[in-house]
């Protein structure tokens, strides 16, 4: 008999849904995190923006996972007492020429359900926001924002009170996929263990694809690749005057440099998009360049950005299934009939909106594994 029922390997927003979604259905449910805490890579270092399903391909997973994730997100936070706010996004065209991608953006959205867009002219968005500048927009009234670490706490507290186990410093070393069940063998603080379940889930970010190659598949199936993809943030050291998220147009797989809130009201401009070749947090001013770019693509919709008002904020590492120039991929959540072995999930390239969908995820791999 294995020693356990389920295991998930990567204890960030997405494993711990996925984990909590487990033991909803009465399952026994592990954890294995290797760093000291929850959610310390991607889901620690984003925007905290709870998205409403406006840039993905319609009838992708993106799309799909992010509309349902929205609504059972709010849900969520509403019944745990997680601070989060329904604030409403401005989608903004600076110039005529933006236009049109303004508008095609909105009728991607409707394509995927989403059907509470209203369209603005200049003046009715500076109205809603006297600093903004624009010839153009759309509000999403269903974006909001969310205290991301209050809600991993919430999912970590629901895993606990159905008898699961977060188990923390413990990297994962090898794996082999037995009949009936998968040997792992681990590493926590310097010791070399042993665990066997029925049932794998690999939901390890920017360690997807070193944790995919651990098994061994069936011929045909290669494991996907994940490139790292830094971005920078800049906080604002003042009261911000807006009180919506605001996006200009987006370029290729970048969304611009936008103005989000965290639930305490403090604004964070960004990210950027670096790629890179491995993870790294360190942020890097450019000698200057890097706050100078920012400012300049700020003042496209906030002209009135103060001179020397932003400082460095975070860095975040996004796990992504494409690299620069190439076309933007759906998630990757494989199943026995992609990757050949049964009762297990992998998942790649799970970026925004990953947070905002973190829930359906939870839904769609325990439906795999269980259903």
């Amino acid at each position: 008999m294995p020693d356990i029922e389920s295991v998930v390997v990567g204890a960030g927003v997405v494993g711990l849904a996925i984990a909590r979604a487990l033991a909803m259905s009465g399952q026994e449910v592990m954890v294995l995190e290797r760093h000291s805490r929850i959610g310390s890579e991607t889901s620690a270092r984003n925007s905290e923006v709870i998205h409403a399903g406006l840039y993905y391909a319609p009838g992708s997973l993106r799309a799909r996972l992010c509309v349902a994730g929205k609504e059972a997100l709010y849900r969520f936070c509403a019944e745990n007492g997680i601070a989060h706010q329904r604030c409403g996004k401005l989608l903004v065209a600076t110039t005529e020429a933006e236009i049109p991608q303004l508008d095609a953006i909105a009728a991607n959205a409707r394509q995927n359900g989403v059907g509470d867009l209203k369209r603005l002219d200049g003046q009715e968005a500076q109205a809603m926001e006297p600093e903004l500048r624009c010839v153009a927009a759309w509000l999403s009234p269903s974006t909001g924002i969310i205290d991301s670490h209050g809600y991993m706490q919430a999912l970590h507290g629901h895993l606990a009170s159905r008898a699961g186990e977060v188990v923390l410093n413990t990297s994962v070393t090898a794996i082999t996929a037995d009949i009936d069940a998968f040997r792992i063998e681990t590493r926590s603080n310097g010791e070399d263990g042993v665990l066997t379940c029925r049932y794998l889930v690999l939901a390890c970010g920017l360690g997807a694809t070193t944790a995919g190659r651990l098994l061994t598949y069936p011929s045909g199936y290669s494991v996907p690749v994940t490139y790292p993809a830094r971005g920078h943030y800049f906080a604002l050291d003042r009261r911000v005057p807006f009180r919506h998220l605001v996006y200009p147009m987006p370029a290729g797989a970048w969304l611009g440099v936008h103005l989000t809130l965290d639930v305490a009201g403090r604004a964070r401009f960004g990210p950027d998009i670096e790629w890179r070749h491995s993870v790294d947090y360190e942020f890097d001013e450019e000698h200057g360049r890097r706050v100078a770019r920012f400012e300049q693509e700020i003042r496209r919709y906030w002209p009135g950005l103060p001179a020397g008002a932003l400082h460095p904020d975070m860095v975040g590492v996004r796990p992504k299934l494409y690299r620069e120039g190439e076309a933007v991929a759906d998630f990757a959540i494989h199943g026995p009939r992609a990757h050949g072995i049964d009762r297990l999930v992998t998942l790649y390239g799970i970026e925004s909106p990953g947070l905002t969908a973190s829930l359906a995820i939870g839904t769609h791999v325990a439906a795999m594994l269980t259903g």
